[in-house]
């Protein structure tokens, strides 16, 4: 499907609804118009449904990825994305030119609320891709936080499901094409490090020690089976088809691996190696050529906010300023003497803070996420129906993977929602942040935001599974502290941890902003992290790698943090006794991820319709 079929599409039910008004028009019956006015905007609000998913259907046509992210197998199932630059300006342009039909074709004034917020929203995510390509040769292609080179073994392993012979054979030719998928990735990668975007040159022994990890074990040398090899051969042993049928499989996987996965991933570990010798002094983007212009469209586009570096630099001391005064408070609670330093010492030393097996640290934090789950209708109008699972991160990519994340549940209900939570160094996962951890990646944060987003019925696809920074990384830290708000952190060690948390968030508008607008060196905002936060030593120096090859995202998580607290504080003022939580997280759930600024104005409608 192209373009020009969501224009016959909508030209086509265009004609249908100026032929109702005519009628309506002609009619001298007022009842009889007014019942033609309603479906005429009926017919517009249904026109707009189908342009979104035509819309929808394209990009679904171009990323076999992405359609098995939806658990959808079809004939693009042994299929990789395209990653090569072409395409990426293609489906820059497909977005612009279904920009440029839905202005032309609807009147935002003839829609409903739903399809005017939809409008709205399509509109503010095109212009945000807009202000973003001219720097989209600026990002990293292979570092310790993004890349194919541990993306692309989780997606097989964790997403390709095998329940049948042709889910296998699709399992073997993505396997066959993942050398042309690499190639290309790494061709991309060569060419910018040649024109200046390159890595720090600490990031190269992650990315290499990852590529090896992958290509480690059988097929590709002696030892225990690597871990694609192992997932492949666990899938097809399952099925129940023939001994004889199931050896041709895995043989014909293996041969996928050692002849086409492999060589593109010794390729990849030798540009690596070439690029290492090219790295620069500094870590910021400030390096690059256009590197303040990318920093504030990467601040904009993640907070959806107008804020400045400087801006938001304050924001984060003047918050790490007040957190530290409550963690005083928590401090002379247990009877602690000597300095806040002092007791970030002591919690990032003492072996009580830390468990000493990794089924200990996932036993604890599923019993803290089965006590949530009972509170849950107390607070939420609206809950997830798609379950959720625990998991340690994979031992081929824990090393640099950061130290907990999520991921989302397929809409067809074939996948729960997975928190991923990184056990590989105990001693950078306290016990005193469990608590608050898995409030913010599970219950009530973003398995209950992400499941209920994926369950939103007839909403447009790219509202339902596209996503916003500052609204879904705010609703978790939001979420943290909404935890204290229903009972939870009686130990004042957790409440503690919960603070050091959001101080952690607080600490990412300084340092984040430090790094790429104000110079600071990795060494510098190590060393701001050390003596501001109780956080080990391990997970600052993660933290701050994290925030070099990710520029802007971690301030998106306090900024929309303090937007929801404020619209919170906002409705409760205004609406008093009126005022109820579940009410006002259904505003904000139910719309799906939306800018700040849509936010607010939705949770003013609410107060005004509620007074």
């Amino acid at each position: 499907m192209t373009k020009y079929v969501l224009l016959a599409t909508t030209a086509m039910l265009a004609a249908c609804s100026s032929t109702n008004g005519d009628i309506a028009s002609a009619s001298a019956n007022s009842s009889t118009a007014q019942a033609e006015q309603v479906e005429v905007d009926s017919d517009v609000n249904a026109r707009l449904s189908i342009f979104f998913e035509d819309y929808d259907q394209i990009e679904l046509a171009n990323s076999p990825i992405s359609k098995s992210f939806r658990g959808i197998r079809d004939a693009d199932y042994a299929k990789l994305d395209d990653p090569s630059e072409a395409a990426e300006i293609e489906q820059y342009e497909r977005g612009q030119e279904a920009l440029t039909v839905m202005e032309a074709e609807f009147d935002e004034s003839q829609l409903n609320d739903d399809s005017k917020l939809s409008y709205r929203l399509f509109q503010a995510r095109a212009e945000r891709s807009k202000e973003a390509f001219p720097f989209r040769r600026n990002s990293y292609i292979f570092d310790q936080m993004n890349g194919a080179q541990s993306q692309i073994p989780a997606f097989m392993i964790n997403i390709h499901r095998v329940t049948n012979k042709a889910d296998a054979e699709a399992y073997v030719g993505r396997l066959s094409a993942s050398g042309p998928f690499f190639d290309s990735l790494v061709a991309q990668s060569a060419k910018r490090a040649n024109d200046g975007i390159i890595v720090p040159d600490w990031v190269f022994p992650y990315v290499i020690n990852d590529t090896k990890n992958v290509i480690s074990g059988a097929p590709f040398e002696d030892g225990e089976d690597s871990p694609i090899y192992a997932d492949l051969k666990k899938k097809v042993n399952a099925l129940s088809i023939p001994d004889a049928e199931k050896a041709d499989l895995i043989a014909r996987g293996r041969t996928a691996l050692t002849g086409s996965l492999a060589p593109a991933y010794k390729k990849l570990i030798a540009e690596m190696e070439r690029q290492q010798k090219m790295a620069v002094d500094g870590d910021g983007v400030w390096r690059f050529k256009d590197g303040a212009a990318y920093y504030a469209e990467r601040l904009k586009n993640y907070t959806t906010t107008d804020l400045t570096a400087d801006e938001i630099h304050q924001i984060g001391l003047d918050n790490v300023a007040r957190i530290h005064g409550e963690m005083r408070t928590i401090m002379a609670k247990v009877g602690f003497e000597g300095s806040l330093q002092d007791f970030f010492k002591h919690l990032r030393t003492g072996d009580q803070y830390f468990h000493t097996s990794r089924e200990d640290y996932l036993t604890e934090a599923n019993a803290k996420l089965a006590e949530m789950e009972k509170e849950l209708p107390k607070f939420f109008n609206t809950l997830p129906k798609a379950p959720f699972v625990i998991k340690p991160v994979e031992a081929f990519r824990e090393k640099s993977a950061g130290k907990a994340f999520y991921q989302r549940p397929a809409p067809d209900g074939s996948r729960p929602g997975t928190y991923y939570v990184n056990l590989y160094d105990l001693k950078s996962m306290s016990k005193t942040e469990l608590e608050a951890l898995a409030y913010h990646e599970a219950l009530p944060g973003h398995h209950l935001q992400l499941a209920i987003q994926t369950e939103l019925g007839d909403l447009p696809a790219f509202r339902k599974f596209g996503g916003v920074t500052a609204y879904s990384e705010g609703w978790g830290l939001y979420t943290e502290e909404l935890g204290k708000d229903m009972g939870f952190y009686t130990d004042p060690y957790s409440d503690f941890g919960r603070l050091g948390m959001e101080l952690w968030r607080a600490c990412r508008l300084v340092v984040d902003t430090g790094i790429h607008d104000k110079r600071w060196s990795r060494e510098k905002a190590i060393k701001y992290l050390t003596d501001n936060t109780p956080n080990p030593d391990g997970d600052i120096r993660k933290a701050i790698e994290r925030y070099i090859v990710y520029p802007g995202q971690a301030t998106a998580y306090m900024i929309g943090k303090l937007k929801i607290m404020e619209l919170r504080a906002r409705a409760q003022k205004q609406l008093g006794d009126k005022f109820t939580m579940g009410d006002f997280h259904d505003v904000i759930l139910r719309s799906g991820p939306v800018p700040l600024n849509i936010m607010e104005e939705r949770v003013d409608s609410w107060i005004a319709e509620t007074l």
